[in-house]
């Protein structure tokens, strides 16, 4: 591997220039920086991580704090992970991975041990027992959601209400008076993360709005539990019923609970989920799906938490940030009358 010396020695410096041109410490005439650049590209150089933590006093690394827990749909949690990772090279920093075990402690040993510069959170709670934590550190900390009190805190997240209300506004204009919300999964609700209580409150807005009827029925991740959900749904509703499901480890169960009683979607009744565009064109019938823009909401994040860092100021940091959310027309949904 080269070394800082054969840079040195191919742009024809003193070895202490090449440090200043990487580190930015002393001014550097243009002509000489190019000299260097052009070694460093030449030679396919990579300053050593350690020495340059050293110098900078910045390990340029961002943990990323995830729950690993069983009820998460890991597929969702992975797009969050591959677009923040990806994001965080182009910034030339690196990813973290800090399972949420240890809880609150873990915050605090990462931060102190001096292994990463800032620190993202994922699933956030209403009332997060990370939170004091994240507040007292003297590092940058970004929240992917939105806990119940979010002052001194820097937070992102989709636009959960705005999504609710597209959900109900697009099922009522395609002539659904009562629109069937089957909630997420028991250990999610729970869990009382916000975006829960955000998404089903912009239902209820958009429903009182337009004079329909919104049903909020249990979630779950056996037949016997949405087919009693679907059951209520057809008891409760006239004309042609229609269903919200934001979780997505529900929808095939509810899909295929559906086909067994002969309703066919977006012909005999309409269904809106969430999944990546390309799991929604595979379904048998192409799932309409309500965008949450995950990784929007993971490239602001990483790019707040590099603006942060850019900026080498101390906490307190606040601000709070929603991405827009939007509907995908399919096949699995009527379309508007």
């Amino acid at each position: 591997m080269p070394t800082s010396k054969d840079v040195a020695q191919a742009a024809g410096v003193a070895q202490s220039t090449v440090s200043y041109v990487l580190s930015g410490k002393r001014p550097i005439s243009e002509k000489t920086r190019k000299k260097v650049e052009a070694a460093i590209e030449q030679l396919t150089y990579q300053p050593n991580a350690g020495a340059r933590a050293l110098a900078s006093r910045k390990t340029r690394v961002i943990g990323l704090v995830i729950p690993f827990i069983p009820e998460l749909e890991m597929g969702s949690i992975m797009e969050f992970v591959s677009v923040i990772a990806s994001t965080a090279r182009q910034f030339d920093h690196d990813i973290l991975l800090v399972t949420d075990d240890e809880g609150a402690a873990g915050l605090s040993r990462v931060v102190g041990q001096q292994i990463c510069d800032g620190l993202i959170l994922m699933q956030v709670e209403d009332e997060d027992e990370r939170l004091p934590v994240a507040r007292s550190l003297n590092v940058p900390v970004v929240l992917i959601g939105i806990p119940r009190d979010p002052s001194g805190l820097v937070c992102i997240d989709a636009d959960f209400e705005m999504a609710g209300e597209h959900c109900v506004r697009d099922l009522a204009a395609a002539g659904h008076s009562v629109i069937s919300v089957i909630d997420w999964q028991p250990a999610v609700m729970d869990r009382h993360v916000n975006y829960v209580d955000r998404f089903l409150n912009g239902t209820d807005v958009a429903a009182k709005a337009l004079g329909v009827t919104v049903l909020h029925l249990p979630g779950g991740t056996d037949r016997a539990t949405i087919s009693k959900s679907v059951d209520k749904a057809l008891a409760g509703t006239t004309g042609k019923p229609a269903f919200i499901a934001p979780d997505r480890t529900i929808q095939d169960i509810l899909r295929r609970d559906l086909g067994r009683r002969g309703l066919t979607l977006g012909r005999d009744v309409s269904v809106i989920g969430s999944a990546s565009p390309t799991l929604a064109e595979l379904q048998p019938i192409p799932l309409s799906t309500i965008d949450l823009r995950p990784a929007e909401v993971s490239r602001r994040a990483v790019k707040i938490m590099c603006q942060l860092l850019d900026t080498d100021s101390h906490g307190p940091h606040e601000s709070l940030e929603l991405v827009p959310t939007v509907i995908t027309h399919r096949s699995s949904t009527l379309r508007p009358q």
